[in-house]
């Protein structure tokens, strides 16, 4: 991962016991909204105070955001927005010139069982390391686009109500239309 991101880091966590940290203008992910998708909001918000007196950091959009912790370990997203991040979040800037930040997205999705078996102690936790040393094939970026738009088409089936469920709907009605003839075809009597 570390040849074709052009930053590898995580972010932090202001201190809970000062109120005036949290509740601001600067979006804030925490590990538990990492679950393959693509984030357009957090659940938190903290103040530029607690910015300035954490380990959090801006990441623009269209990161690779890996959780290293708890349940949510290995899991992955992208974030749509530019946002702030926990330290149990590892932030993969893709450099487009060497990966499709969305190529990265799926590979990571689909090597989840492989990456979180990586993981130590009783939640197997990542080390931002492990993920930056994770291997990842890297083929021409026009194939790697072409992956990405069909994985991407599947995803919205699946996942988006407003695609998946209506074309869902539509291949049912004429599953429904075929065997509706070919059973109600009969031959006359002769």
């Amino acid at each position: 991962m570390i040849e074709i991101c052009t930053k590898i880091s995580s972010g932090g966590t202001p201190s809970s016991r000062q109120a005036d940290y949290y509740g601001g203008d600067i979006p804030w992910l925490r590990t538990q909204e990492v679950d393959y998708g693509v984030i357009r909001s957090t659940g938190m918000t903290i103040t530029e105070a607690g910015l300035k007196d954490s380990s959090a950091k801006w990441i623009p959009a269209n990161c690779v955001i890996v959780a290293m912790y708890g349940a949510t370990a290995a899991k992955v997203a992208v974030n749509a927005i530019p946002l702030t991040t926990n330290q149990a979040c590892c932030n993969l800037q893709v450099d487009p010139e060497q990966a499709d930040y969305r190529f990265v997205y799926h590979w990571i999705a689909k090597e989840y069982s492989r990456l979180k078996a990586l993981g130590e102690g009783s939640q197997s936790n990542l080390n931002a390391q492990k993920i930056k040393d994770y291997l990842i094939p890297v083929p021409e970026i026009d194939e790697q686009r072409h992956i990405v738009s069909i994985l991407d088409r599947f995803d919205a089936l699946v996942n988006d109500l407003t695609v998946g469920l209506p074309a869902e709907l539509n291949a049912r009605r004429q599953q429904y239309e075929h065997y509706r003839d070919r059973l109600l075809t009969f031959q006359e009597a002769g």
